[in-house]
């Protein structure tokens, strides 16, 4: 499995990994992260909501008496070393709650992940101990107030002392999480302020110079710690540069492309809790004689949560399986174990860019129509989903915004293609063949192979009318990487719905993508739509639309039907289905 092959070639079933996937050991998993959460967690969530930061730490340290914190971490240095999914497991499973997801995210994730993939032998041995137990809180400094985005713009300058034992470091960063208890930053600067030496730092607060800001006044999350870090003449030993001079971007950029992958799991984790909440209030909840879950349209709220959840998730583990699929054998104690791993993610930051525009939209879905189920209630803080409606609008801004990762994911696919790690211009010929045939009668294309087909006819159209002024067309990018996305959203669901056929779960699989095809397709279609009009024009465009109508062309589905069969599950349920 390659980065973009989603696109170029037809997934088989062993190509996606789901949660049906899951060995005893990630079911291990889930299994302490529920208790963990029961036990320990709902005890102190109204103490974390209203910003007692000691309570978050303290279940954060709690986490890491589990090895919540250190899944991945190899054993030598006090953690589990546990797969991608693992992590993934937990990520879902702590983000019932948004304030302390963010701490336990930032610490486990961003504040860990660079001294384990980019430090040295010593500052492993040094850091990831105390911070897999607790004793070290990690925090990350990359944003900027003039740089968010555009990482590579900040002004935070390091300059080597005389004797080159030291840099002394100057400047800001901001809306770092963390920050009010973090021990450690990883903190991005420009040694002597040239832009060619952009290098990440490991700097302890307890040096001289490091200051905290005030804690700022959030929309959400507000049980999380979210501040300003100033570093004033401070001192950073030359054995403190993490990775290599010059190339912090790597950093930057990698872990960026986990935290992506990880907010699906982020995502979907929130969506079930607010599903069940919004399940259980529908059924108690009285109006015109009887409960409101008897209405059509609270069950086809429900239903389409069920359904775009469902589509997440799946979306979500399938790219963790295709990062799995390239660490077969990995081991810790390879000498370039961290570089394999790295390579491996760096193959799918594409899909990853993917999952974290995909995911953070069905969160954002999830929570509006919560707060709709519970009316008025639902805008009252008393209530669980007033919180997760203001708790989920961060996720569409950081890891990078939704709009950037829509430019990268069709521009780091394109870059494979001229690269020639990717046969774009292949795949785009075989759906132009196709349309040069006759159409045989009454013939359909199932739905994920129609999406695909819309997503690549854009694609040629685009690349033919722009070529490498593409990166330019920002709305023509976006809508290819909807396009995109919706093709792998739709062919990696309709292999797990084929592969529960027969189970206990299958029917609901499929009347699941029934709609999730149905809704799905015209989005593709609407995106490739707009591409085509903006690529072409006269006959050539008439043609193009034509062809892509016959590629839309679909049998009826019953969505209001199929709704309410999904909604009478989720009702008996009390929320997640599956």
């Amino acid at each position: 499995m390659i980065g973009g092959e989603f696109l170029t070639n037809t997934l088989a079933a062993e190509d996606v990994f789901t949660p049906e996937d899951f060995t005893e050991e990630h079911r291990a998993v889930r299994k302490t992260v529920d208790e963990f959460w029961r036990k320990e967690a709902e005890p102190v969530l109204d103490r974390i909501a209203h910003k007692d930061h000691d309570a978050a730490v303290g279940l954060l340290r709690k986490s890491c008496e589990l090895g919540l914190t250190g899944v991945v971490v190899p054993e030598v240095y006090g953690g589990m070393e546990m797969d991608l999914t693992s992590a993934m497991i937990v990520a879902e499973g702590l983000a019932r709650d948004g304030s302390y997801a963010g701490w336990h995210g930032a610490h486990a994730g961003i504040g860990t992940l660079p001294v384990l993939l980019f430090g040295t032998e010593e500052q492993k041995r040094r850091y990831l101990p105390r911070l897999v137990a607790g004793e070290l809180i990690g925090a990350y400094a990359l944003t900027e107030p003039h740089a968010g985005s555009d990482a590579l713009a900040v002004k935070t300058r390091a300059d080597l002392n005389a004797e080159g034992t030291h840099y002394v470091l100057n400047g800001s960063k901001m809306w770092i999480t963390n920050a009010g208890k973090a021990d450690l930053f990883t903190v991005f600067a420009k040694i002597g302020g040239a832009a060619d030496k952009f290098t990440a730092f490991l700097v302890e607060r307890s040096a001289a110079g490091v200051s905290i800001g005030h804690e700022e006044a959030k929309m959400g999350i507000q049980g999380s710690s979210t501040c300003a870090v100033y570093f004033d003449n401070v001192v950073v030993p030359v054995e403190n540069v993490l990775g290599e001079i010059g190339r912090g971007h790597i950093i930057a950029f990698n872990i960026l492309n986990l935290g992506r992958l990880k907010l699906g799991p982020f995502a979907v984790g929130g969506a079930k809790q607010v599903l069940k909440v919004s399940a259980a209030y529908a059924q108690d909840r009285q109006a015109f004689g009887g409960p409101i879950a008897r209405f059509g349209l609270i069950q086809a709220k429900l239903a389409e949560m069920v359904v775009r959840t469902f589509a997440a998730e799946t979306l979500s583990y399938a790219v963790c399986g295709f990062i799995e699929s390239r660490l077969t054998g990995f081991d810790w104690s390879a000498p370039d174990a961290a570089r394999v791993k790295l390579k491996a993610i760096e193959e799918f930051a594409a899909e990853c860019s993917m999952v974290k525009v995909y995911a953070s939209e069905v969160l954002d879905f999830v929570v509006d129509e919560g707060v709709q189920i519970h009316g008025g209630y639902g805008y009252h803080q008393d209530y669980l989903v007033e919180r997760a409606y203001r708790d989920s609008r961060i996720n569409r801004i950081f890891e990078g915004t939704n709009e950037i990762n829509r430019l990268l994911a069709t521009g780091m696919l394109l870059k494979r293609a001229m690269r020639g790690q990717l046969d774009l211009v292949g795949a785009v010929k075989r759906v132009q063949a196709v349309l040069m045939e006759p159409p045989s009668p009454g013939s359909r294309m199932a739905p994920a192979a129609a999406a695909k087909s819309m997503a690549l006819l854009a694609l040629g159209a685009a690349y033919a009318r722009f070529r490498d002024q593409l990166e330019q067309q920002q709305e023509v990018l976006a809508a290819l990487t909807d396009a995109a996305m919706g093709a792998l959203v739709l062919e990696c669901a309709a292999l797990r719905s084929a592969r529960m056929a027969g189970s206990t779960k299958g029917e609901v699989a499929a009347d699941v993508l029934a709609v999730l095809g149905d809704t799905t397709l015209r989005t593709v279609e609407d995106s490739a739509r707009l591409v085509l009009a903006a690529s072409r024009e006269g006959d050539e465009l008439r043609m193009s639309m034509a062809a892509l109508k016959r590629l839309a062309k679909q049998e009826p589905v019953d969505v209001v039907a199929v709704r309410r069969r999904i909604a009478a599950r989720v009702l008996d349920a009390g929320g997640w289905v599956f």
